[in-house]
């Protein structure tokens, strides 16, 4: 896995890339090789937010199924680890497999069973890396 922060504030990688292995392991490799991680400010986020989901706001997340490229946004994540009273690291890694699920073709988008089962993965992938 590649990281890319375009921020300031420094990430622990290896942690990170240890989720992201264990995850694709879980989850299965097809489909998940060269995987990108990027880290972005709130501006970069909201750019990219409005390209490629026509909404005008940073968002925690976007994950890039045909290349393989999962995004976040560092401050967002901060601030809900801050709201969930959480390490920062937690959120990165929660948002990470959130991320690598959406890569496998699962979403959540319009609620349901499909969100319902999304959770249900990620909730186990989360108690698998305790």
């Amino acid at each position: 896995m590649e990281i890319t922060n375009l921020t300031r504030q420094k990430i622990d990688e290896k942690d990170l890339k240890r989720v992201a292995k264990k995850t694709i392991k879980i989850l299965g490799k097809k489909g998940l090789e060269n995987l990108s991680l990027v880290f972005a400010c709130d501006a970069r986020m909201k750019a990219l937010n409005k390209k490629y989901r026509q909404r005008n706001r940073a968002t925690d997340i976007l994950s890039f199924e045909g290349l393989n490229e999962i995004v976040i946004c560092l401050p967002q994540a901060a601030r809900q680890a801050k709201e969930l009273k959480t390490p920062l690291l937690d959120e990165l890694k929660r948002l990470l497999i959130h991320g690598i699920v959406h890569l496998k073709g699962y979403e959540h988008e319009h609620g349901g069973k499909e969100a319902e089962k999304m959770q249900k993965i990620e909730n186990k992938i989360l108690a698998k890396l305790k």
